[in-house]
């Protein structure tokens, strides 16, 4: 059985056969898959929960690579210092002005319009903590950028990622917000170990 699905055609792509057969050996010796099958979009927000550990990233990344995806993902400007900002950008990095916090919205949706394919992967909780509501800044910017959301769910005691399913924006953050983090949480409770 593979570890991972195929990847769509219409997704980002990034890496190469080296990649993805480290990013498998990876995930075989950790004994972790992906489940479900990948929306077939060239532009998608990526929602993924519950965050509950700096193990998440170690099980995402050989996923990442096993893929050949390309997931786009937050960082502040002032990050993107040369030489280090070619590298960050190919691996998907979108340099942010985090000063105009209202303007973070409107500038990941302009990264949507000015490219051909981007899957931004974001956790809708904005810390590792259990908190009683997500942050709604993943609805408003698909919403601002006209892009489905797809839910991708960590399951630690079964060690799979699961792609869950695809959510449309109402126009109701707060509400749209909440009916997905009720969904997460009523199907997926799984918590990592902490990493010390």
């Amino acid at each position: 059985m593979s570890v991972v699905p195929h990847l769509p055609e219409n997704a980002p792509a990034l890496g190469n056969s080296l990649s993805k057969a480290l990013g498998r050996f990876i995930l075989r010796v950790l004994g972790w898959r992906l489940e479900g099958d990948l929306p077939n979009e060239k532009k998608l927000m990526v929602a993924l929960a519950p965050h509950t550990s700096n193990w998440d990233f170690v099980v995402a990344m050989p996923i990442i690579m096993a893929l050949g995806i390309k997931v786009s993902y937050l960082m502040k400007k002032e990050a993107f210092i040369w030489p280090f900002s070619i590298l960050f950008r190919w691996w998907g990095g979108i340099p942010l002005d985090r000063g105009a916090s209202g303007e973070v919205v409107n500038q990941v949706a302009q990264w949507y319009a000015d490219h051909d394919a981007v899957w931004v992967a974001i956790t809708p909780e904005g810390t590792r903590k259990k908190v009683g509501q997500y942050k709604t800044g993943f609805v408003r910017i698909a919403h601002a950028a006209g892009v489905p959301i797809v839910t991708i769910a960590w399951d630690f005691p079964s060690k799979s990622m699961v792609v869950d399913r695809v959510w449309t924006t109402t126009g109701n953050h707060e509400a749209d917000a909440a009916l997905i983090r009720a969904h997460i949480n009523s199907h997926y409770r799984g918590a990592a170990p902490q990493l010390q």
